[in-house]
């Protein structure tokens, strides 16, 4: 089969194409068609591949074989037809602002820090660039900065096939080793990349860039940048988050991380009073406890409404308060049962094989202290604590 003449190449921005069908088969995942000519992009590059309509076969993937590109379409239709292809531009247009933008931001990467782009991917909603090296937030937007005076320059993009011999006469990145011909995507000043992606014809078309998110990544960064409409619903998300956010604070958008800072020292210093009080609470529970026991010297505590650390604490004040040893179980809303024993004279790991044995436990620790966790009732365990102490 002849290779599929692209025209995407020539014209990015074309929208509508006739074409003929000289294939149609039925593969498991579907109908494909192949065309003698085609606007559609098939996935590489980083980029997916286009969809759009094929007369009313709705295409729903474009994929390249061998030089033939193949359709796949939600129904057949017959080969040698001459037919209307047209694309979803919407979604075509915004993958090549994303990716003309990567490609302005990769070269300004590569010259000043050296860095090769190791990895794209051009998702839905976000795209992201692999650099294998550190990239600081502050030298991030001094990239912005260059790069965006790139888009509103409103510079030629270009693309051009060279051969290998002629290649060899220009300076551009590539990830890979290409076969054949090799199509050259120029933006004059900024970057000189291998790509068979369709790009905007001049920066401008861009509208804007920005980087979003960054993060360490296999010894390098991970960035992820938005560019055109993904860039204003990106200000325009956050822009609401901001405006909610300055409403219950009750501070002026650009005093907001002030705001913040303060309702943080406010939480610290109550949290400060509530582990104070919850302090004196424990101790005052201690001394009842202890108060209360008939046995000073064995003493058991079953509890409940403590925290997740308040078990361990109100036990060593128990032995505080003069108890050989204690045992705090505790019972969570969830009506599982937390236990901690205790004792600085004794070895308490005996009782607790005793325990795990009898009432089904789990759990262990050193002779001083053991902790684990049971189903028994409080009666049962109040039954165990008086037999085996």
């Amino acid at each position: 089969m002849e290779k599929t003449k692209r025209l995407f190449e020539t014209d990015p921005y074309l929208k509508t194409f006739s074409a003929k069908v000289v294939s149609c088969r039925r593969e498991e995942e579907g109908w494909f068609l192949a065309l003698d000519q085609t606007a559609f992009f098939p996935e590489g590059g980083g980029q997916y591949g286009d969809i759009g309509w094929i007369d009313e076969a709705e295409v729903e993937d474009t994929q390249e074989n061998d030089g033939v590109i193949w359709h796949r379409v939600s129904a057949p239709v017959p080969v040698g037809k001459e037919v209307e292809g047209r694309l979803d531009f919407e979604k075509r247009f915004d993958r090549m602002q994303q990716h003309t933008g990567e490609h302005i931001f990769s070269g300004l990467v590569h010259r000043h820090f050296g860095y090769p782009n190791v990895g794209f991917h051009l998702g839905e909603k976000i795209c992201t660039m692999d650099f294998p090296g550190e990239i600081t937030w502050e030298e991030i937007e001094t990239l912005e900065e260059e790069a965006n005076e790139a888009i509103f320059r409103n510079l030629p993009v270009s693309a051009v096939h060279v051969d290998h011999r002629e290649a060899q006469q220009i300076s551009f990145r590539s990830k890979i080793e290409i076969e054949g011909r090799i199509r050259i995507v120029t933006v004059e000043g900024y970057d000189v990349c291998a790509c068979c992606a369709p790009h905007v014809a001049r920066t401008g078309d861009i509208g804007l860039l920005k980087i979003i998110d960054r993060v360490s990544y296999k010894g390098g960064v991970r960035l992820t940048v938005v560019c055109g409409r993904r860039a204003l619903l990106d200000y325009r998300g956050k822009d609401r988050e901001t405006k909610r956010i300055s409403a219950l604070l009750s501070a002026k958008g650009e005093e907001i991380s002030q705001a913040v800072q303060r309702k943080k020292e406010e939480l610290e210093e109550c949290r400060e009073v509530v582990r104070r009080l919850e302090q004196t609470l424990l101790e005052q529970k201690a001394k009842e406890i202890f108060g209360e026991a008939e046995d000073k010297q064995m003493v058991l505590a079953v509890v409940e409404g403590l925290s997740k650390e308040q078990p361990r604490g109100l036990m060593n004040l128990i032995l505080q308060e003069g108890a050989t040893c204690c045992g705090v179980f505790h019972f969570t809303k969830q009506g599982s049962c937390q236990y901690v024993i205790g004792s600085r004279m004794l070895d308490v790991r005996p009782l607790n094989l005793c325990l795990l044995q009898e009432l089904q436990g789990k759990g262990g620790g050193k002779k001083e202290m053991v902790q684990g966790s049971l189903t028994a009732s409080p009666e049962e365990i109040r039954a165990f604590w008086k037999r085996k102490t």
